[in-house]
């Protein structure tokens, strides 16, 4: 009953990636002056993370297939449909001011130290996100990607773990306003995507999905399966708390119990996706045990799953990920390879010239392949379930809180 393994979309070998064919162009919202988000060369969320995937990409030719659109601005008043004023005003004046602290607002802690013109750099971000929802609704784009983008953490009133403004809240919340009836957002970062899911906690128009390692053992200390969502938006809010060293193979197998038949029922306008890279084995900061090939086949998946529910329209993000020269750029060029439409071999060797300008610029060695040599695969649910296995447990406590809630049966 427990043995059936069924292969995940992608091996490490790559010659068998099945993936859906993509019908329009897909879009990176990117200029290099996004890396001015930069909490300071001590702070675990290095901006050279982004310039080492843009690089990594150019090299091995993954930008050649996509557009390139330059990252605008947002203004304050689009920043404001997410955020309080006065979190907005603070956050300026900790740009101009040297050891500014507020606290209450999340300003001046050692999750988020304040840094010169804080407020521009953060608005840069989510210009660039707004940028990726705008060219996927109006059909400029069908797939658009802001790796810098991603900041979940972000609450309203405050900002919380790295992140200052909540750029995913404020690009659906523009969705919405433009005509968007349904927006199904999937978060995989290790972290509960906690900010996004308090934002639109109330609204049964956005669909929030985080699959993330409990918040028994990990910040925000957030995110259970009876977590499912306010008065009226009952089984809006989707949680799986996955348990401590989960891996590939059982992280596949929550994804795929739990995503693809809830993105299914929804059918959503737009698909929007958090892919934080830090549930790798060599993330600093979480205790997961992914491996590059692992969150490789993730992306297959949420790709086709937008070509399947939303008629390929997806906004991708970034997230966290703090081992900042042996996983991120790898699993981001990987991801905007499969936003391209023509994911990259996972034995692909990387770049000579990639690798020597990691060796400069950092001291350190970079990887040689795009890929950890694991073979990723996953028991599918339909198998039946173990309940002495803790993650099976996470799995179906899931399930049983939120699927009824959507007409779909929790059992396997």
């Amino acid at each position: 009953m427990f043995n059936s393994v069924r292969p995940s979309d992608a091996t490490a070998g790559g010659g068998n990636v099945r993936h859906m064919e993509c019908a329009g162009p897909t879009s990176v919202v990117f200029d290099p002056t996004l890396t001015e988000y930069d909490f300071g060369p001590t702070h675990p969320m290095s901006p050279i993370r982004v310039d080492l995937t843009m690089r990594l990409a150019e090299e091995l030719g993954v930008l050649d297939q996509i557009k390139r659109v330059d990252a605008p601005v947002a203004t304050d008043a689009q920043i404001a449909t997410v955020h309080e004023q006065g979190l907005i005003d603070a956050v300026t004046e900790a740009g101009r001011t040297p050891g500014f602290e507020d606290l209450a607002r999340g300003l001046g802690t050692e999750d988020d130290p304040v840094f010169a013109d804080m407020h521009l750099a953060s608005a840069h971000v989510v210009g660039a996100t707004l940028e990726a929802f705008r060219q996927v609704w109006s059909g400029e784009s069908m797939h658009s990607v802001n790796i810098a983008g991603g900041l979940h953490h972000a609450m309203p009133d405050r900002a919380s773990g790295f992140c200052i403004y909540n750029d995913v809240a404020v690009g659906i919340t523009q969705l919405l306003a433009d005509g968007a009836q349904r927006v199904a957002y999937v978060d995989i970062d290790v972290h509960h995507g906690d900010g996004v899911e308090k934002v639109f906690w109330d609204d049964p128009r956005v669909l929030t999905i985080s699959l993330h390692e409990t918040g028994q053992m990990l910040f925000p200390g957030t995110g259970f399966p009876t977590d499912t969502g306010g008065d009226g938006a009952e089984g809006s809010v989707v949680n799986v708390a996955l348990p401590p060293g989960t891996s590939d193979a059982g992280w596949l197998r929550a994804f795929h119990a739990v995503v693809p038949p809830l993105l299914r029922e929804f059918s959503p306008d737009v698909l929007v996706t958090q892919h934080g890279c830090d549930s790798h084995m060599n993330d600093p900061l979480a205790h997961m045990m992914l491996s590059v090939d692992g969150q490789r086949a993730a992306y297959l998946a949420l790709h086709d799953l937008a070509h399947e529910v939303a008629d390929g329209r997806w906004v991708v993000t970034g997230g966290g990920g703090y081992s900042v020269v042996d996983v991120v750029p790898r699993a981001w060029t990987h991801l905007l390879a499969i936003a391209s439409g023509r994911p990259l071999e996972p034995g692909l060797e990387t770049p000579p010239g990639w690798r020597a300008y990691v060796e400069e610029v950092l001291g350190a060695t970079a990887p040689h392949r795009m890929t950890d040599g694991r073979t990723p695969a996953y028991r599918d649910w339909s198998a039946g379930y173990d309940p002495d296995a803790w993650l099976d447990r996470a799995i179906h406590a899931t399930r049983t809180a939120v699927f009824p809630l959507h007409g779909l049966d929790p059992l396997p």
